[in-house]
């Protein structure tokens, strides 16, 4: 899956994507006003959703969806989580589940059935949230981690470790120094590196990636010269913060090496007066343009797959 959303990206000579993380409170008026229940407003973020996935997926080679604005819509928020990935999938567009799982153990290999290799029920197996990558939380260790890494390959998905995060705090625990040497973050890196050893494709790239934020260029510089063989997924760009010119570190000589998230800059872009006279989904398809054309204006990309 790795080389599946590389190419996509060459393709699409575009290394981002649109973060789906759709707040309730993001939506125009004409869809939020009419909704008295949460199961409607989860009825209005699923038509928000596929407006918004129509417009971007001629422009972006995928997307990330985050859990947690689903999850406060209850039962029918994770309804519409399921189907925005599924909707974003028949798209064409490669799937990010952000779900930040961290487990141990039979959890963390119950949890990689509900995103990668489902539930046998009577012969038929099925998968609850289908999608091609989610994000990991990898800081209780190497038995949270390998469960997924072992459905990444029989599965043909991949998985993002957090490895140094966007948030302004993030250094309270990663940047620590180690009693051996060199940070928690960089023995983070380490470990994600030796995760995906095994399952480098075509592009030299693993299964097993990597979350490393924008907002930390000097650390994504250490971390790319140790880590060359794990692609990164970078959060942190626009409202975060986070620059083209911060997050160049991150890509290598061809212009691969990572895909730049932005969530809200895209989602709320019709709330921008620059978009003024827009309809959302148009206004979220010309930021998804302009950001593209603000990465390739730092990141030189080979030109073909």
């Amino acid at each position: 899956m790795i080389d599946a959303l590389i190419s996509k990206i060459i393709e699409k000579q575009n290394p981002s994507v649109v973060g789906i993380d759709t707040d309730f409170a993001y939506l125009p008026d004409e869809l939020r006003a009419p909704c008295r229940s949460l199961e409607d407003a989860a009825k209005a973020v699923l038509d928000f959703n596929r407006a918004l996935i129509d417009a971007i997926a001629p422009i972006v080679p995928g997307v990330k969806v985050q859990v947690a604005y689903y999850e406060a819509l209850g039962w029918a928020g994770m309804r519409t989580f399921a189907e925005t990935l599924a909707y974003a999938g028949k798209k064409g567009l490669v799937t990010i589940a952000d779900v930040k799982r961290n487990d141990i153990g039979s959890t963390a290999s119950a949890y990689s059935k509900g995103y990668f290799s489902g539930t046998d029920v009577n012969g038929v197996r099925e998968t609850g949230f289908d999608s091609d990558f989610i994000t990991v939380n990898g800081y209780l260790g190497s038995d949270g981690v390998l469960p997924f890494v072992k459905d990444c390959v029989a599965c043909d998905r991949g998985i993002f470790v957090l490895v140094k995060t966007s948030n302004p705090s993030s250094g309270e625990l990663q940047d620590r120094e180690l009693v051996t040497g060199g940070s928690v973050y960089r023995a983070m890196g380490e470990l994600v590196e030796a995760f995906g050893a095994e399952t480098v494709g075509a592009y030299g790239y693993s299964r097993v990636g990597a979350v490393v934020g924008a907002t930390h260029p000097k650390e994504a510089a250490i971390l790319r010269e140790a880590m060359p063989h794990t692609f990164f997924l970078i959060p942190g760009y626009g409202a975060q913060g986070g620059t083209a010119d911060d997050l160049k570190v991150s890509f290598d000589s061809d212009g691969l090496g990572g895909v730049v998230n932005s969530s809200r800059g895209i989602l709320c872009a019709y709330r921008n007066a620059k978009y003024a006279g827009l309809t959302f989904d148009r206004a979220a398809a010309a930021a998804a343009e302009e950001m593209k054309a603000d990465l390739g204006r730092v990141i030189r990309m080979r030109k073909s797959v």
